[in-house]
């Protein structure tokens, strides 16, 4: 029953109520209770990324894995002159176990925001530009990341058009850097 004006409604088969109950029972079975150490040691981790409990959990809920890396773009560090924010400098160096790349938007670049701010970054690359087409602006997220899994890596970003790094590399989220570097 998928013809022409077929809204794709609820299923008025019978039995559909008990084959939805049995199958969300099914489901709440299979997910696992994490034990109390689990917790707090995700509590932790989430702390040394510099997140909030509630959003790691669910960028690890989402990609089934831990943050290897942030990927930054040169708007939400605010570089001038190929300088970090003095405000913004302090987060990125507590950053521990996980790597911190930028993607510089002109007139900076990559090679000049890297050796001014070397304590602070591991790596950097040009930033998209609003005229690539998709298949340029996923080369261009995805060249400084090299070999580190996609789906580990989390954007930090300060305009919609940084949310679309996200989806053209595959990664693993988007945060806004109010959010993130929020006191």
């Amino acid at each position: 029953m998928s013809g022409i004006g077929h809204n794709r409604g609820p299923s008025m088969d019978r039995g559909a109520g008990w084959r939805r109950f049995a199958w969300h029972k099914a489901r709440a079975e299979l997910l696992p209770v994490l034990p109390v150490e689990m917790v707090r040691m995700r509590v932790r981790r989430a702390r040394e990324l510099g997140l909030d409990y509630k959003t790691y959990a669910g960028v690890r809920a989402s990609t089934g894995r831990d943050l290897v890396a942030f990927l930054f773009s040169s708007n939400a560090l605010w570089i001038e002159r190929d300088r970090i924010a003095p405000a913004r400098v302090a987060k990125l160096e507590a950053l521990r176990r996980t790597g911190r790349i930028v993607l510089v938007h002109p007139p900076g670049t990559p090679e000049a925001v890297l050796s001014l701010n070397a304590g602070a970054l591991d790596g950097a690359g040009s930033a998209p530009t609003i005229l690539d087409t998709w298949p340029e602006l996923r080369d261009r997220v995805t060249a400084p990341i090299g070999a580190l899994p996609r789906d580990g890596i989390l954007v930090i970003g300060a305009t919609h058009l940084e949310r679309d790094w996200c989806a053209a590399g595959r990664l693993a989220g988007y945060l806004d850097a109010e959010r993130y570097f929020a006191p």
